[in-house]
């Protein structure tokens, strides 16, 4: 009986994290033109984004030069800026892309090296605090 309860809780859990690992991630980077840290922004986030979330994301580069509207309709006010639309909640991220830890962070993904400790704050696995 109590086995039966364990495997349907089981069945679920695994069900749920199934769920979680296939999502989608739907995200928009803003760029001015073609500027050395805007292009340091497009090479980091493919990075980024071909390291730890292949085949689960869609990603748009927009030149805020080329579709004002858009960037207007986002309220940009800084170039480089990604965000990310799904999975909710909606996050930014402003700058050239390049602290790999932070965007994984903010995208809900752990970075290698990195633990979580029992409160819940997030370190890296080397540090001796």
């Amino acid at each position: 009986m109590k086995t039966d309860s364990i495997r349907e809780e089981t069945r679920k859990w695994e069900k749920a994290l199934a769920k979680v690992s296939a999502q989608t991630y739907c995200l928009r980077l803003y760029v001015s033109g073609s500027t050395p840290k805007s292009s340091r922004a497009i090479a980091n986030i493919k990075r980024i984004c071909e390291e730890y979330l292949k085949g689960r994301y869609t990603l748009e580069v927009i030149d805020i030069y080329q579709q004002p509207v858009l960037a207007r309709g986002e309220q940009i006010i800084a170039a480089p800026t990604l965000i990310k639309r799904l999975p909710l909640p909606l996050r930014k991220f402003i700058g050239d892309m390049a602290h790999t830890d932070k965007i994984l962070l903010g995208l809900d993904l752990t970075p290698v090296g990195l633990s979580e400790n029992a409160d819940g704050k997030t370190k890296r696995a080397n540090n001796r605090d």
